[in-house]
């Protein structure tokens, strides 16, 4: 299933929303980015999500990046999934 919202696994905990922003907006227009981090430490937990105006955008922004070296880690890319809500 393909939409607009991708999934970004293994960062470096360096790399903030604005980082992650900039990289996945060289193929196209990004609507919103989220690094997920840890309630208390507020240290990165090495994903985030990705989410794209269109989904032609996210399709082009996966197959460049799924397996690319950022900062010094090799990232993974995948279309999110929503969770199920109670």
């Amino acid at each position: 299933m393909e939409s607009n919202k991708l999934f970004v696994g293994n960062i470096s905990w360096n790399l903030d929303w604005k980082q992650l922003k900039d990289i996945f907006g060289e193929y196209g227009e990004v609507a919103f980015t989220r690094v997920v981090t840890d309630k208390e430490t507020k240290r990165s937990k090495g994903f985030g999500f990705v989410e794209f105006v269109n989904a032609e955008d996210a399709v082009k922004a996966k197959e460049a990046l799924d397996g690319a070296e950022v900062d010094g880690r090799e990232i993974r890319v995948d279309f999110a999934t929503e969770k199920p809500r109670d």
